[in-house]
């Protein structure tokens, strides 16, 4: 078994943060000791890994409660589960469209500017046009 200390060094999560998961219901069945503390086992450890996980993947904590809710149900829900981990993985790859799009901008805005005026090939500098309210034309 394991104390909360020992298992936020196990898992990577702060004490904060696996408290509130306790108290949201997230950590099902959590066992007490003889003073009333909570500790974990290595089956508790493995969902809170996976808890982990679902927020790596910007799962909210409602999201989390259902998918927890499915889990318990058995293997019955694991189409609506697997619907869940499909939704999110979704998002996610709109996330790094998103992310990679930022990315193009920042190496094209390198490239065809700043990278041109350091070479001198471009000498014009930024200017604040009034009329349109926004810098131009290096911004």
């Amino acid at each position: 078994m394991y104390s909360m200390k020992e298992a936020c060094e196990q898992t990577g999560l702060t004490y904060e943060t696996l408290k509130f998961y306790c108290n949201q219901g997230l950590v099902p069945n959590v066992k007490r000791d003889s003073h009333r503390r909570r500790v974990f086992d290595d089956d508790d450890i493995a969902w809170i890994h996976g808890l982990c996980c679902l927020r790596n993947c910007e799962m909210g904590i409602r999201d989390m409660k259902e998918y927890l809710s499915l889990c318990q149900e058995g293997s019955t829900s694991i189409p609506k589960r697997k619907g869940i981990l499909d939704r999110q993985k979704e998002l996610l790859l709109k996330r790094i469209q998103d992310l990679q799009a930022a990315i193009n901008y920042i190496e094209r805005k390198k490239q065809q500017y700043y990278d041109d005026i350091e070479q001198g090939k471009v000498c014009e500098p930024v200017k604040w046009n009034d009329r349109a309210g926004h810098l131009s034309p290096g911004t």
